[in-house]
């Protein structure tokens, strides 16, 4: 088996790496390190939770100078929960190599950020919008850049982020390398690498390798109008340790979250709507396990990197095999098991019939028991989960009443 060392990874982040419990590097990581390490070009294609961020970051890590008064480091993601998940992991390093990290993203104050810019900063994780805020304000230098990397590059692309990104590529050195790292590898991702890299390496990690290995899935046929009872007997039956329900949209986010909150299960909502500081405080409970279930819509929970989720229950089904394999592949991480659920109406059949034919999979049926007291069972008293939880992140209240919506929309 190859090892860290055999990478040419130095032994104070070995020291660093195994303090975090992580021995032995992911393939991923196998094939990624030394190209990065060596100045190559790196193209690497995997799903989130193969190990692609310390991919990156390990190599960059040995390659930035504390002597040299520049940032050496870029790493540009598409959302502000990217960008943090990052900067933890960065920092999380420094312990063996101390550098200067500036996490750049809307919603931190920015005088705070420029401030701190005016010391030696080694490696920025930026935003595209914040960067390039920082660029037309002359407070980012990047002519001494090394090594760019885009992460998520599908989901930037998918976000519109294209202008934005080709902007800043144009401000760094010409001799930099550039790494690029996707969950996919469509037409568009290929043509924004292929036209900014230096002859690139390419590597993978198989899809069903990652997302469906370890992952036992069921699919529950149910009604618009069951659906929520229908997942509430599910919740109850599986009392997961921790869970991320996905919905389609923000709405159907809010709705369900009042639900089953009401109802008295330990919830938070995170989506595209909430303030940054709402969205960082709610993750932060979550990874913390404050929270058991995260109610979120796909783009908020795009690339979140979570360990310990047990469970992903499909409330909503999502629009294609890419989505569901993205959404399941949350649960079953570093070995472990995981369980997903799919809640299939009769509106369903045909995105179910293309996921199943995509992913070469029946997904086993879960019959639930059905009675004349299934109805009854949503308006009894609150369940209360094995977890005790007073409050929500923001809301301090007391009871439920028929102004409950006035005191929401205060939160």
């Amino acid at each position: 088996m190859i090892k860290f060392e055999d990478l040419g990874i130095s032994s104070e982040i070995l020291d660093v790496l195994k303090g975090q419990g992580i021995f032995n590097p992911t393939p991923i990581q196998v094939q990624s390190i030394e190209l990065i390490k060596g100045g190559i070009d790196v193209i690497g294609e995997a799903q989130t939770g193969t190990g692609k961020t310390l991919a990156f970051l390990l190599p960059m890590f040995e390659n930035i100078s504390l002597d040299l008064d520049k940032i050496q480091g870029l790493i540009i993601t598409p959302t502000r929960e990217l960008a943090i998940q990052i900067t933890q992991e960065a920092k999380k390093l420094k312990a063996a190599k101390n550098l200067n990290i500036l996490a750049a993203y809307g919603g931190k104050d920015i005088n705070a950020q420029l401030k701190k810019l005016k010391g030696n900063i080694h490696l920025v994780i930026a935003t595209p919008g914040r960067l390039l805020d920082h660029l037309r304000r002359n407070t980012v230098n990047l002519e001494g850049l090394k090594t760019l990397v885009l992460d998520e590059a599908d989901q930037m692309l998918h976000m519109g982020f294209k202008n934005e990104v080709e902007s800043i590529i144009k401000q760094t050195p010409k001799h930099r390398q550039t790494l690029c790292f996707s969950a996919t590898m469509n037409s568009e991702v290929k043509k924004l690498a292929y036209k900014y890299m230096n002859k690139p390496k390419v590597v993978a990690v198989e899809r069903e390798e990652v997302t469906l290995k370890n992952i036992k899935q069921f699919l529950i046929e149910t009604t618009d109008r069951r659906k929520q009872a229908d997942l509430c007997k599910v919740l109850d039956e599986d009392n997961p340790f921790m869970a991320i329900i996905f919905c389609r949209t923000k709405r159907r986010v809010d709705k369900l979250e009042e639900a089953l909150f009401t109802k008295g299960y330990n919830c938070q909502k995170i989506h595209g709507d909430l303030t940054q500081a709402k969205r960082e405080k709610v993750m932060k409970a979550f990874k913390k396990t404050e929270i058991q279930y995260l109610i979120a819509t796909d783009v908020a929970a795009r690339g979140l990197d979570i360990g310990g989720v047990t469970h992903v229950y499909n409330y909503d089904i999502p629009e294609n095999a890419k989505s569901y394999i993205h959404r399941i592949g949350r649960t079953g991480r570093a070995g472990e098991k995981g369980y997903a659920y799919l809640f299939v109406a009769p509106k369903d059949k045909n995105t179910l019939n293309a996921i199943e034919k995509e992913i070469e999979l029946k997904i086993p049926r879960k019959l639930l028991e059905q009675s004349t007291q299934q109805k009854e069972a949503f308006d009894v008293k609150p369940i209360t989960s094995k977890k005790k939880y007073s409050k929500r992140i923001n809301t301090k209240p007391k009871r439920f009443n028929k102004n409950i919506n006035k005191k929401r929309k205060k939160r």
